[in-house]
């Protein structure tokens, strides 16, 4: 079945459209002028702002007028990343999307779910013709994946709402009131070369199979993290055999949790058998200590041909030491809200390669000073072996207010509706809502979205019952919408 066909299929066809449209994060022109024409050729006020946000704004239909203005906001951008075996190019390739169940996903790469839904169903209120509605500002940010950059540079002046409803969450009964800020810390490092020892040769080593995922949602998960297990395998060698790293490359994106990593060494002529034996034996840890979380983890070595040169041994110790040594996982878990994240880091990023080391990794909390804290710890566990240390992209997190009006008025009509409490939560995800707030002074504002699953990941999916759901709720919200104050 084509997504075209689902239903509500108003939803569905925007989304296929958008999934035409190839939009990572900070480079939006495409989809920018998408959105734009789109506003265009609706007849509706369309502006882009200085940042490159775009605003469309839809006068309210006959009877709502006296309804307050609601802003509807979701981000443009999504996260492009594939398996190292699909063949895919996302600067010019439409997302491939397949129907399986009563799930949609992508063959091989991220579906964009996150957050292409959100902008469907905003785009779908645009369109639409039947649906009754106050006033709508639809708001769709860039660059939320990387940096937060439209909501941060948004100019606040060109919407005018009171009430804002962000559709960029990934539970279909969760009502989310507050999130975590964030903090990059990027690290550099210029370490010796040497040339690969006489009657050595080189090896390839490759971790792989990890289920990876949001590096704030499934933090708390026990998902094992490819950078860190890889280092800790090589820290075991390190201690057994006289060899020399090569190079390193590990993992992907600074916000998602490290599905792959691999490394060349080299070794003693002859060490195949002993590699591969070791090798074996730490899989079999391994699968000891994540058989049930990570069932298709695997971890080869094979034989390679004259590489480059070597790090130089003072440096590898350094660097191996402040790898494994650095913090990654749960940091602290809210003493104020049962099964919250409060703060955590995540080792996006690690790249040993031609005298240069570096490495990104993305520090959240919910509560400012811890923030500060566990981003404090990184910052130290690598400038002790020497390295700069630069920290960027710092956004604030959004406190929770349990007595939000749009909150109390989605909660009774879920409840009505569904016939089942709503969870309301605050996540460990980085909503734009915190930033968004800073700019709309007194903003009620509330997060809610479908069913996604493996989201920043390839087995990225969005459940066809859950759109069917979210869209009815949503529908439910905007006609109940308040009279102004």
């Amino acid at each position: 079945m084509s997504v075209r066909n689902l239903e509500p299929k108003v939803l569905w066809n925007h989304f296929n459209d958008l999934n035409d449209v190839p939009r990572p994060s900070k480079k939006e022109e495409r989809v920018i002028k998408f959105m734009v024409d789109f506003g265009n050729s609706l007849g509706l006020e369309t502006k882009v702002d200085k940042i490159g946000n775009v605003i469309i704004k839809k006068p309210a239909t006959a009877g709502m007028e006296d309804r307050e203005t609601l802003i509807l906001q979701s981000h443009l951008d999504m996260v492009h990343q594939k398996n190292n075996e699909t063949v895919f190019d996302f600067d010019s390739q439409a997302i491939e999307m397949i129907v399986d169940g009563d799930w949609v996903k992508a063959k091989g790469t991220t579906l964009g779910a996150d957050n292409g839904i959100g902008v469907a169903a905003i785009m779908a209120l645009l369109s639409s013709k039947d649906i009754n509605h106050p006033a709508l500002e639809a708001f769709f940010t860039i660059d939320e994946e990387t940096g937060m950059t439209g909501a941060k540079e948004m100019d606040g002046s060109l919407l005018s709402g009171k009430i804002l409803l962000n559709l960029d969450t990934e539970d279909d009964d969760e009502l989310s009131i507050g999130c975590a800020g964030g903090i990059d810390t990027n690290t550099s490092f210029k370490y010796s070369q040497v040339p690969v020892k006489q009657d050595y040769e080189c090896f390839s080593i490759v971790l792989k199979g990890l289920l990876g995922g949001h590096s704030g949602m499934d933090i708390h998960l026990g998902r094992g993290n490819a950078n860190k297990l890889l280092v800790r395998y090589l820290y075991h060698l390190v201690s057994l055999v006289d060899i020399q790293l090569i190079e390193f490359d590990g993992g992907s994106l600074r916000n998602a949790i490290p599905r792959e990593a691999s490394c060349v060494i080299s070794a003693p002529k002859g060490s195949l058998s002993f590699l591969a034996s070791e090798t074996d034996s730490y899989f079999a840890m391994l699968n000891r200590e994540y058989g049930l979380i990570e069932p298709n983890l695997s971890i080869s070595v094979g034989q390679l041909g004259e590489s480059g040169k070597a790090v130089e041994d003072i440096d590898l110790h350094k660097i191996l030491n402040a790898l494994y040594a650095v913090h990654n996982g749960v940091y602290r878990m809210s003493p104020e809200i049962e099964g919250l994240v409060e703060a955590s880091s995540s080792l996006a990023r690690v790249i040993i390669k031609d005298g240069e080391f570096s490495t990104q990794s993305l520090q959240r909390s919910s509560v400012e000073s811890s923030k500060g804290d566990v981003a404090n710890m990184i910052r130290s566990a690598f400038e002790n072996m020497g390295c700069a240390v630069v920290q960027t992209g710092d956004y604030p997190g959004w406190a929770p207010n349990s007595n939000s009006r749009i909150l109390q008025l989605m909660t009774d009509l879920y409840r009505t509706t569904f016939n089942e409490e709503p969870q309301v939560k605050a996540c460990h995800a980085g909503l734009e809502c915190g930033i968004l707030g800073k700019h709309l002074s007194g903003v009620d504002m509330i997060s809610f979205g479908p069913n996604i699953r493996g989201a920043h990941s390839p087995d990225e999916k969005v459940q066809i019952s859950s759109v069917q759901k979210f869209w009815k709720f949503l529908l439910l919200t905007i006609e109940a919408t308040p009279s102004k104050a």
